[in-house]
This record gives C-alpha cells, sequence and structure tokens, in this order.
C-alpha cells in the first residue's frame, strides 16, 4: 500500500507525467501536444453502478485544439493480471460515462481519445496480452466485426536496459534506475542527479515526494536490517549513504589490515625462530668452542627474527593485497597473472600498493602498476 500511494503522489506531478510521456511513449503525436495545458482529472466518479474510481490518475493535455486523456493505472501486485485488458476496458467505459455525463455531450460531439497506460513494478516480467482481442475466442463468420478493440500501453521496469536509463535525463527513468538498483553506490550516482534536476524552488513538492519515498518505500526495501533516521532532504540523503559506504569501505580495509599484519607476525616470528636455531646450532659446531656456539645461537637468532619479520611482512602484505584485490575484481585470469609477480615485489613497494588499491577501477590498473616503474623487482637469488 505504501508504493502504491507514493507513485500515485509521485505522477499527481506534472513534471512527472511530462517525463513519462517525452520518455517513454515513443509516438509521434507526443511532440504535437502542449503540454503547458497539461491537467490533471479528479479520478473520483462514480459509475451507473455505483462502483467508485478513486485510485485512478488522470490527466488531460491539449492535442491541437482536442483534449487527449492519459489513464495511468499502477499496478503492484505480486502475480502479473493475465485479463488487465478486460480491466482496462471497463475503466475506459466508466471515464467515458463520466465525460458524457459531466461535460453535457451533445449526440454531435466526439468522446477524447485516451491513452491507457499500465505502470507495472512487480517481481515478475509481464506476460499477460495486451490487447483485449487477444483473450477472445475466435469468433464464427460474420460475428468478428463485434469484437471489442482495446490495447493499453505497458511500462514493465524491470524490463529497461540499464544503459537504455542511464542515457535519459528524465525523473521517471530516475524513479526506474533507483527502483532496479543493486548498491548503494548505484543510489548515489542517481541521486547526484536528481539534486541537480530539483534544485528549483519551484521543484521543492517534488523534491520533497521523492524524499519522503526513499524514507519510507526504497531505503527499507533496499537494506531491511538497517536503521535510517528521517532524513529531509536528498542533500541529507546523499550525505547519509556517503558516510555509509565511507564507513564500509574503512571497515573493510581495517579488517583486511589487521587480518594481514596477524597471519604476517605469526608466520614471521615462527620462521624466524626456527631458522635463527638452526643456523646458530651450525655455526657453534663448527667453531666447536662454547662462546662461539653461544655467539652464533645469539647472531643466528637475530638475524634469523630480522630475516623472519621482513618475509613476514611481506607475506602479510601478499596476502592483504590478494584480499582487496579478490574482493573487487572476483576471479580473473588476469588478475591470477598479476598476483604470480607479488611475491618479486619488495614489501616497501607492497605496503605503498595496499593504499593505491582503491582508487582502481579495473584490473588493468594493477598491470600498469606492475609494468611501470613503481617498485624494482627483486632478483631471485
Amino acid at each position: 500500500m505504501t508504493h502504491d500511494n507514493s507513485y500515485k503522489l509521485f505522477f499527481s506531478h506534472p513534471e512527472m507525467v511530462i517525463d513519462l510521456l517525452k520518455g517513454f511513449v515513443k509516438e509521434p503525436w507526443v511532440g504535437q501536444c502542449d503540454f503547458t495545458t497539461l491537467e490533471k482529472v479528479s479520478g473520483s466518479y462514480v459509475a451507473d453502478d455505483l462502483r467508485d474510481r478513486e485510485d485512478d490518475i488522470i490527466w488531460k493535455i491539449r492535442w491541437g485544439d482536442k483534449w487527449l486523456y492519459v489513464y495511468l493505472l499502477l499496478e503492484f501486485q505480486s502475480s502479473v493480471d493475465h485479463f488487465m485488458a478486460v480491466r482496462i476496458a471497463g475503466y475506459l467505459a466508466l471515464l467515458y460515462q463520466d465525460i458524457i455525463r459531466t461535460q453535457k455531450l451533445s449526440s454531435k460531439d466526439l468522446l477524447p481519445p485516451v491513452l491507457p497506460l499500465v505502470l507495472y513494478n512487480g517481481q515478475y516480467r509481464w506476460r499477460a496480452p495486451l490487447e483485449l482481442d487477444q483473450l477472445i475466442h475466435p469468433a464464427p463468420a460474420g460475428l468478428e466485426k463485434y469484437r471489442p478493440q482495446v490495447c493499453y500501453l505497458l511500462l514493465d521496469e524491470g524490463r529497461f536496459a540499464p544503459d537504455d536509463l542511464n542515457n535519459l535525463t528524465n525523473l521517471v527513468a530516475a524513479l526506474f534506475r533507483l527502483e532496479n538498483s543493486r548498491t548503494e553506490q548505484e543510489i548515489q550516482s542517481v541521486l547526484v542527479h536528481l539534486i541537480e534536476w530539483l534544485k528549483a524552488p519551484s521543484q521543492t513538492s517534488l523534491r520533497r515526494t521523492f524524499t519522503v519515498w526513499f524514507n519510507r518505500v526504497l531505503l527499507p526495501t533496499k537494506a531491511p536490517d538497517a536503521h535510517f533516521t528521517e532524513l529531509n532532504d536528498l542533500n541529507e540523503v546523499h550525505t547519509m549513504l556517503a558516510e555509509r559506504v565511507k564507513q564500509w569501505t574503512q571497515e573493510w580495509k581495517q579488517e583486511g589490515l589487521q587480518e594481514g599484519r596477524q597471519e604476517g607476525r605469526q608466520e614471521g616470528r615462527q620462521e624466524g625462530r626456527q631458522e635463527g636455531r638452526q643456523e646458530g646450532r651450525q655455526e657453534g659446531r663448527q667453531e666447536g668452542r662454547q662462546e662461539g656456539r653461544q655467539e652464533g645461537r645469539q647472531e643466528g637468532r637475530q638475524e634469523g627474527l630480522k630475516e623472519g619479520l621482513k618475509e613476514g611482512r611481506q607475506e602479510e602484505c601478499i596476502s592483504l593485497v590478494t584480499r582487496l584485490l579478490r574482493r573487487k575484481f572476483g576471479l580473473h585470469p588476469e588478475l591470477d597473472l598479476a598476483l604470480a609477480q607479488l611475491p618479486t615485489v619488495p614489501v616497501e613497494k607492497l605496503e605503498d600498493l595496499v593504499e593505491v588499491i582503491f582508487d582502481w577501477t579495473k584490473i588493468s590498473d594493477l598491470t600498469e602498476w606492475l609494468n611501470g616503474d613503481n617498485f624494482q623487482a627483486i632478483t631471485p637469488e
């Protein structure tokens, strides 16, 4: 119900209806309409059988010297209505009856054309027939001329390709992109455009509608387990999401650094102690003197510990860099080839590499770094 009401509020704004027609109705007559005449029509009328139609969104607009009606039906059911064309036929009949009654049409008057438009936001793709004729059994010869002819325009939000929506400077396209978003970064990219498009004082009401929708519909839907404070403006939404992304990145980075340091220190200490003891014993036995054994053990332990810690730092950084790159780019042949070069990178350069990873967007950034002058490879002994 919240979703239904929010969309009714959206398409009560003329800016949304204009962008809906201009961006999604690919017909020549749209360019012939006078959008300055766009006028909302009350959807509250009572048919002859006393059924209310209060939920309809109806607008009329001048097309030449005549009025043209846009009948917008919002469909947020979990399942597709196979007989939607029948419903549309009934709604159009009710609308025409209301026009005849309220405008007192005579036998010399003609009814206005109507665009029936169904906006669907369900989980499953829409597969119901778009024409009433497709729902009726074939008629005997001579009876086919009595078959009613009604069809509707369907906008199934889930069918639009991201590139088709991204290239539109259009409020409705922005709404669809937000509905289809998968990450907070995708939401942020749309928000930047909305803030720019709705910055004029005359857009205050529509800007507020988007803000309320973010608070009550989009954010709870995208992150049901998260707690969001009530936000009062789109700029506040943008700031909040930016902080969440920044905090998430810092936590991810800190987690990786801590895990890498801990693993590297443990491995470095263990290897350093073991090598130190072995070298100390060997030098002490060769000299054959107690003093030599003691000095050898002490020096061996110190040198072994230093080398071990250094190797541990390198393994720590390699482990961290590998983990971060896997999270960024997943499994990729080019990434595997690049990772194979990491053991030849000095530990100091590996630590620098950790800092720049977060600015990369593609695997070629890592390849360019490895093939550039950023480090001098370690030559195997």
